[in-house]
């Protein structure tokens, strides 16, 4: 068994017990903890009461966040022509038709998503054995598969993210950095609350998000209550 460190106890400690509390209360104390020694991520993880097994059950939708996550998003964009000059212009570093499907058919992934447009879509499909695993195969659903390439890039870097279930009926989102004011990554927060819920299937019976718990990246988690946010 890994041995924990003394910040970690230190944090776990002051996190308290399971309960839950406030949003707005739950990300101060986050913040309060003792810190790693870089700028940690901070991450929203939702339990559902859903049956992963069930295709009509699964989660994946995308959600803009109004402050960003903190990172640089590499995007890859499949695109040839005015698409590939259009994602360029938007500020896309990785774009290509040929030369990039057969990179990444060799098992290169250094990016964080990909975007395509619907004319290649044929061609990046055959990439679904190593893009799918790795959540990173274009989709109509989450508006990866679109005409509106330059579009699609900027709100990608601008903080637009996409969020799924695991096979573990968990979903684990980013929310933002540490330094982050409190107010910022509460608004993130609620963003990805509210598209989450949105998202809910129609087949779920019973209570849908069981739990949901922030964490800094070497931290522990700390539990937040939902009640606000759901409609009776």
């Amino acid at each position: 068994m890994k041995r924990q460190s003394k910040r970690y106890r230190q944090a776990r400690e002051r996190a308290g017990g399971p309960g839950v509390r406030p949003l707005g209360e739950a990300i101060a104390l986050l913040q309060e903890l003792p810190p790693a020694r870089f700028d940690e991520t901070v991450e929203m993880v939702f339990f559902l009461g859903i049956d992963p097994k069930q295709t009509d059950q699964l989660v994946r939708g995308t959600v803009a966040l109004p402050h960003g996550t903190g990172k640089k998003v590499r995007i890859a964009v499949f695109a040839r022509g005015s698409g590939a000059d259009e994602a360029r212009a938007a500020g896309a570093e990785i774009v290509g038709h040929e030369d990039l499907i057969k990179k990444v058919s060799e098992g290169w992934t250094d990016f964080d998503t990909a975007v395509t447009t619907p004319d290649l879509m044929k061609e990046v499909g055959r990439l679904g054995k190593i893009l799918g695993p790795r959540g990173l195969m274009p989709s109509p659903k989450t508006g990866t598969v679109t005409r509106e390439i330059g579009k699609t890039v900027r709100e990608l870097m601008a903080g637009r993210i996409e969020f799924r279930t695991d096979k573990g009926a968990n979903v684990h989102v980013p929310i933002g950095k540490r330094s982050f004011a409190a107010r910022a990554l509460a608004e993130n927060a609620e963003a990805i609350i509210e598209a989450l819920l949105k998202a809910k299937p129609a087949g779920v019976k019973g209570s849908f998000v069981r739990k949901c718990v922030v964490s800094t990246t070497m931290g522990p988690g700390v539990g937040v209550d939902l009640r606000q946010y759901v409609t009776p």
